[in-house]
C-alpha cells in the first residue's frame, strides 16, 4: 500500500545502480542511506541479490535498487545474477550508472551502457572513486564522451569520502516523478532482518578467506529465535567441496570462530541487541550450477 505524500511537490521514485562489479554500488548505496545495509569487499560480485535501500528526503523518497554487477557469467548462479541486474533496469525511473573513474572505459562497461540505452530509461554517470584519481587526470574521459553523446548526465563522486553525494541525491530528485512515499518514512530498507543476517556472515568470508572460497559460499539462516535478552541465530554455510569447507573452519576451528565473532558484532548493530549466533558448514557440489539448490538457497530471476 501506498503512503500518502504530505503534499503535491512530494517526489518518490525508484532508481537503480548498476554497472560492472566492484564499481563501488553496495558502498554508495550505503553512503546515501547514511548507514550500512548492503555488504561489501574487494571480491568481484559481493552483491548477489537486488536490495533496496529507502532514502527519505525532506521533499522525496528515493528507492534505491543496489543490482549485481554486469559481467560474463560462468556458471547457472553468474546468469542469474546478470538476468536480475539487467532486469533491474526497465523497472525503474532511473538510472545511475556507476563506474570506477581510475579505469578506462572498457567493453565491460560498454555493454552495460548498451543495455541502458536500449532500456530508454533517463540515466546518470557516476564517476566513482574520484578520491583515487591521483595524478592521471583524463583518464576517465572515455565515459565523458559516452555520457554526452548518450545525452546522459555525468557527475564525480566518492563514495568512500562522500564527494558529490549531496549532488547526485539531487540531481536523482529533479529527474523523478511527483508522487507518494512507497515506504513508510522509518524504514531504509524492505529486505527482511533474516537476509541482512545471512549476508553479514557472508560479508566475513569474504574478507577473511581466499582462493575460490568466496565466489563458491552461500548462507542460509535456519533459525532466529527472539528471546528477552538475547537473539539466538542458527546459520549454515554452504560450500561446494572439502577443501573449501576445511578452509572456512579453519585450524582448530580458528577462521569459523572468526567469521562467527565478527559477523555477530555486526548483527548486533543491525538489531541493537545481544546475538548468539551458531554456525555450520555443509558441502553441497555444485550448488551454482543447481537450479533447485540456487532456488533453495534464495538465488532466482526476480521479476
Amino acid at each position: 500500500m501506498l503512503i500518502p505524500s504530505v503534499g503535491s511537490e512530494f517526489k518518490s521514485g525508484f532508481v537503480a545502480l548498476v554497472g560492472r562489479p566492484n564499481v563501488g554500488k553496495s558502498t554508495l548505496l550505503n553512503a546515501l542511506i547514511g548507514q550500512k545495509i548492503a555488504i561489501t569487499s574487494p571480491t568481484a560480485q559481493t552483491t548477489r541479490n537486488r536490495l533496496r535501500g529507502i532514502l527519505n528526503l525532506a521533499q522525496a523518497q528515493i528507492v534505491l535498487v543496489d543490482t549485481p554487477g554486469i559481467h560474463k557469467p560462468h556458471h547457472l548462479l553468474g546468469e542469474v545474477l546478470v538476468k536480475n541486474a539487467i532486469g533491474a533496469i526497465s523497472s525503474v525511473d532511473l538510472v545511475v550508472w556507476l563506474v570506477d573513474a581510475t579505469s578506462s572505459l572498457g567493453n565491460g562497461d560498454r555493454y552495460v551502457a548498451e543495455v541502458i540505452q536500449q532500456s530508454k530509461i533517463p540515466a546518470i554517470v557516476g564517476l566513482n572513486k574520484i578520491d583515487a584519481i591521483g595524478d592521471t587526470p583524463g583518464i576517465y574521459e572515455g565515459y565523458a564522451d559516452f555520457a554526452k553523446t548518450s545525452g546522459w548526465d555525468l557527475i564525480d563522486i566518492s563514495a568512500l569520502t562522500g564527494e558529490g553525494l549531496e549532488q547526485l541525491q539531487q540531481m536523482c530528485c529533479d529527474r523523478l516523478p511527483h508522487g507518494p512515499c512507497y515506504y513508510p518514512p522509518d524504514l531504509v530498507t524492505d529486505q527482511p532482518e533474516r537476509f541482512i543476517m545471512g549476508e553479514l556472515i557472508r560479508e566475513q568470508i569474504l574478507l577473511l578467506t581466499r582462493e575460490e572460497v568466496p565466489h563458491s559460499v552461500a548462507i542460509s539462516i535456519d533459525r532466529v529465535d527472539e528471546q528477552a535478552k538475547i537473539t539466538k541465530v542458527m546459520a549454515t554455510i554452504h560450500v561446494e567441496r572439502d577443501s573449501q569447507k576445511g578452509i572456512v573452519i579453519g585450524k582448530k576451528g580458528a577462521m569459523l570462530k572468526e567469521i562467527g565473532t565478527k559477523a555477530r558484532e555486526q548483527m548486533q548493530k543491525l538489531i541493537m541487541g545481544n546475538v548468539h549466533l551458531e554456525l555450520f558448514v555443509k558441502v553441497q557440489p555444485k550448488w551454482r550450477s543447481s537450479q533447485w539448490q540456487l532456488t533453495d538457497l534464495g538465488y532466482k530471476v526476480e521479476r
